[in-house]
């Protein structure tokens, strides 16, 4: 008897835990308790791999998968691998949400995104 409690339990258990993980992983990129929009200003106080949601411009393409977003706090370097674009295209003029993470060391600041979409 005690080994079917504990079965029921267990199987209870991953139940809830695959039905949250598969809430979560909905609608693609990062969608954890700290995706709330942050600005450029704040993004640039927060520590290495922070997750980040910022609305804002991008300016122009540095080169590469490289480019350079202003919210009107600040202005930030940008990674944008080619795939992240998802077939998205847009100019200077067109207000864009970025989710993504800090990605930071001694000498480089930027984020590394993982979606873009016009908002």
């Amino acid at each position: 008897m005690k080994n079917i409690l504990t079965v029921s339990a267990l199987a209870l258990v991953l139940g809830f835990s695959a039905n949250a993980m598969a809430q979560n992983n909905m609608g693609g990129g990062y969608t954890g308790p700290s995706a709330a929009t942050v600005s450029v200003a704040e993004a640039l106080k927060l520590g290495d791999d922070a997750p980040v949601v910022m609305v804002g411009k991008i300016e122009k393409s540095l080169g590469g998968e490289k480019y350079l977003f202003n919210d009107g706090t600040a202005t930030v370097t940008v990674e944008i691998d080619n795939d992240d674009w998802r077939g998205l295209t847009v100019n200077e003029n067109d207000t864009v949400e970025i989710r993504g993470e800090v990605s930071k060391d001694f000498m480089e600041f930027e984020i590394d995104a993982d979606s873009v979409t016009k908002k």
